[in-house]
């Protein structure tokens, strides 16, 4: 299939910024200054160690497996959560943290045995990629922030971080560094926001993920799995 041409992109925007208020590229949209900013309460003064059990808490409520472990017994907590899957096959990103916890060479055991399979995603060859991640039993990623209060996963989705993995696979592990566990959405925000302050560079797409698929009719009929992984599991690893 052919890509599509594009014209007339630039009076097509100015005429919208014209129409919502003459916002233009050197004139960016200024934030307001709230004068009361109740989200940034929310457990401020909460230490590492009570984030982690607000999450564990709303790990119970949207239907996802919870561990806590360290970095000399990840591989067994991993081995145990993907024993109780009964994994397959795996895809995982190419994040280089997977080598800070040694977890390649426990991958390489892992497809040792029978019928067992395991993938890298390849940015060099994303049908490749998409294509195991359609079949695999599981997707493995880091979670790049953690949010306490939600139980909610966040993805900066850059070059090796297939948003397939997260996505396309039967189940769904997300190994969380306890540093990166924070209140709640706010502070995602926030440094989303300072990246863009700085110049930064920020990813072309940033998932949040909260738990399995879940998804109800009007009757609120819940039904897993139906736009994603069946299962989740967050394994918290002491990484400080």
């Amino acid at each position: 299939m052919s890509k599509g041409t594009i014209t007339n992109r630039g009076k097509f925007l100015k005429n919208i910024r014209g129409k919502i208020g003459g916002i233009s590229p050197d004139k960016p949209v200024e934030k307001p200054d709230w004068t009361v900013n109740p989200q940034r309460r929310v457990m401020k003064d909460f230490d590492q160690d009570q984030l982690v059990e607000v999450l564990d808490k709303q790990c119970h409520h949207i239907h996802t497996d919870f561990f806590l472990t360290n970095s000399e017994s990840l591989q067994e907590t991993l081995d145990q959560v993907l024993a109780s899957y009964q994994t397959r096959s795996i895809v995982y990103s190419s994040d280089n943290r997977f080598h800070t916890y040694q977890l390649p060479e426990f991958f390489k055991n892992f497809a040792k045995k029978p019928e067992h399979e395991v993938f890298k995603w390849n940015d060099e060859n994303s049908e490749e990629s998409i294509s195991f991640s359609e079949r695999a039993d599981v997707g493995i990623t880091f979670s790049d922030i953690t949010l306490a209060e939600s139980g909610t996963i966040v993805l900066f989705n850059r070059k090796g971080q297939g948003r397939s993995v997260s996505l396309l696979p039967r189940d769904y592990i997300a190994i969380v560094p306890k540093s990166t566990i924070v209140p709640r959405m706010t502070q995602a925000t926030d440094y989303v926001h300072q990246q863009v302050e700085k110049g930064e560079e920020i990813s072309s797409c940033i998932n949040f993920i909260t738990g399995p698929s879940n998804s109800a009719d009007i009757e609120m009929n819940l039904v897993v799995g139906v736009h994603g992984p069946i299962r989740a599991a967050y394994i918290v690893v002491e990484d400080k």
